[in-house]
């Protein structure tokens, strides 16, 4: 793909998916679903309001009840939760935008109370996580001891990827993003740190990536390559706080190799961590853009001259900005204009309802 003439705000195709901008919105948890993790009617203007970014990443979505680790994070599991994101979906699409679900399945980092009859959570590894994650009851804990996965466990996970992979269709979604990042399932498996596995899918390099390349591959047979994207995190610690792998470079340049195989839609990378100093140049990502060979999106606290930079220069195909599009629901357009950003407020982050989360102004409004 030649950039000559590429800029942050020119028309571009993702895969099979046609943006009208380089600019994603990145997925960003609300924790704004009911107990069931369906969507109530306010997410659908919390979306049409984004919907002028090029394309929308959904908040992470679990694929089943076992892959849930928050309280009020949506489901894309019942048919209920279908409907309700069926109309979120029409919602974008009726202001011009493109959306796909991000499928989530947290693994060990999850409690007891939020899982089925209060079963352990599942990981490759039986190694508990540290970080706390938030219950129904509106309290922290720290995730519950998991359970590693028996190897004749891993094609029923398959088929719950294929089967939220086919109800994202069905709720008219545009495509889907593999959630391998930020300590979840599927990192799990990646690092090494996290998992101590004697199957075919611990020990080596090839072996731990091989369940998060069967997902993907499961997950493009429903929808075609083209439209599936993958996220993933060389150095986030976040998430139970999740060690890093021992060797990172070794290990993510060869998933991104492997990835790159599939002739997915994009890689979209978490470029160093989320908390804390960036430390994206502890990390060559250049080199995992190369390895993966496809279409990019760049991600982690990137302001407009170096978004603009990143697409002018070929380092990314898009520029996904997650807080920012909290506060700035019109974030293209003040990026657009070079207009300031406005700050959101951290309290209302996480649950609650209208206040922080449909109620900010845009630009020309405030």
């Amino acid at each position: 793909m030649s950039h000559t003439g590429s800029d942050l705000f020119s028309p571009t195709r993702i895969g099979a998916i046609d943006v009208a901008n380089r600019i994603a919105m990145a997925p960003l948890t609300r924790s704004r679903a009911d107990m069931q993790g369906v969507h109530s009617e306010l997410a659908i203007e919390y979306y049409r309001q984004r919907a002028s970014a090029g394309l929308i990443i959904s908040e992470a979505t679990n694929i089943s009840r076992e892959g849930r680790g928050y309280a009020f994070t949506p489901g894309l599991y019942t048919e209920e939760h279908v409907a309700a994101w069926r109309k979120i979906t029409d919602a974008v699409h009726a202001a011009g935008g493109k959306i796909v679900n991000q499928l989530w399945h947290v693994g060990r980092v999850s409690h007891s109370s939020l899982q089925e009859n209060g079963a352990a959570p599942v990981a490759p590894s039986a190694i508990q996580a540290g970080e706390l994650v938030f219950l129904e009851s509106q309290t922290q804990a720290r995730p519950s001891m998991p359970r590693a996965l028996e190897t004749a466990e891993i094609p029923r996970l398959l088929e719950d990827y294929r089967r939220a992979a086919r109800l994202a269709k069905e709720a008219g979604f545009d495509g889907v993003e593999v959630h391998s990042a930020n300590g979840y399932l599927l990192e799990q498996f990646v690092r090494d740190s996290t998992n101590h596995r004697t199957d075919q899918y611990g020990g080596s390099l090839e072996n731990r990536v091989r369940f998060p390349v069967e997902v993907v591959t499961a997950v493009a047979d429903i929808w075609g390559a083209d439209r599936v994207g993958v996220r993933l995190s060389p150095l986030t610690r976040s998430a139970g706080d999740i060690p890093l792998d021992s060797d990172p470079e070794r290990t993510y340049l060869y998933y991104a190799e492997q990835l790159g195989k599939l002739g997915l839609a994009y890689l979209h990378c978490v470029e160093g961590q989320t908390r804390g100093s960036n430390a994206a140049s502890e990390f060559d990502f250049k080199k995992l853009h190369a390895a993966f060979g496809g279409l990019y999106i760049a991600n982690n606290s990137y302001q407009r001259q170096m978004a603009m930079d990143a697409v002018a220069s070929g380092h990314a195909d898009m520029v996904a900005f997650g807080r920012p599009f909290i506060a700035n629901p019109d974030l293209v357009e003040r990026l657009r204009l070079d207009a300031p950003w406005a700050e959101a407020d951290r309290n209302t982050f996480y649950g609650g309802g209208a206040e922080g989360y449909t109620d900010y102004p845009t630009y020309q409004a405030a």
